[in-house]
């Protein structure tokens, strides 16, 4: 059953372009089955039939999300995804604290299996980089910057996976019951915080924040 649009999701409307902010637990488009029908793009095309996603986030990942009104700008859009010329920031909470302030992830990702989708570094598979800064800690859990390079499925929760500090929340990266044991972790602590990017039609600079709907908790 399709849900309706909360029109506080929405932070930028023009006539070719959507900026939602869009909240954790929902899908961007409608995957198989009757379950899995209700998503971000069904309620938005009651409203707007024309819309069309520019690029996705996890269905557990909250933030900020383009979603075209022109197929002119749909395509020129991708084009600038493809080419890594639109900025994104992510913030995230993980477990552990990192020794360094900042560093670089650069492993190649693949897929492991199709039911759940599992990912995992594999020599042969895509390329993929992340950039990560510290901003806090508190009571060995840590709030990291992300500025993800690449766009690969599963990337950021892989990678962090990867370096020892799986994020909070995530039923599939993070370790057997290490989310239970921390009060007030109810969902996956992944967001969507920035986008910029120069409009490709218009030339205009374009420039979203969204705040983290959870806050940092401790062990």
């Amino acid at each position: 059953m399709r849900g309706a649009l909360d029109p506080t999701w929405l932070i930028h409307c023009s006539e070719d372009l959507l900026v939602l902010n869009k909240p954790s637990g929902l899908l961007c488009q409608p995957g198989r089955g009757p379950a899995l029908s209700d998503s971000l793009i069904t309620r938005l095309q009651q409203h707007w039939p024309e819309a069309k996603l520019v690029h996705r986030l996890d269905r557990d990942t909250s933030g900020l999300l383009l979603v075209a009104l022109a197929a002119a700008l749909h395509r020129e859009l991708s084009v600038l995804f493809a080419e890594r010329r639109i900025f994104k920031r992510y913030l995230a909470d993980v477990h552990g604290v990192p020794q360094l302030r900042q560093g670089v992830i650069a492993a190649p990702i693949a897929k492991r299996q199709n039911d759940p989708p599992l990912y995992g570094l594999d020599p042969a598979g895509k390329a993929s980089e992340t950039h990560w800064h510290l901003l806090e800690s508190n009571g060995g859990n840590s709030r990291l910057q992300l500025e993800p390079r690449t766009g690969r499925s599963h990337q950021l929760r892989v990678h962090l996976q990867s370096i020892g500090h799986p994020i909070l929340g995530d039923p599939l990266y993070a370790p057997a019951g290490g989310n239970t044991a921390i009060k007030g972790v109810a969902r996956l602590h992944l967001h969507a915080a920035e986008l910029a990017f120069v409009h490709p039609c218009s030339g205009a600079p374009m420039h979203f924040c969204s705040v983290a709907p959870f806050c940092l908790q401790a062990c």
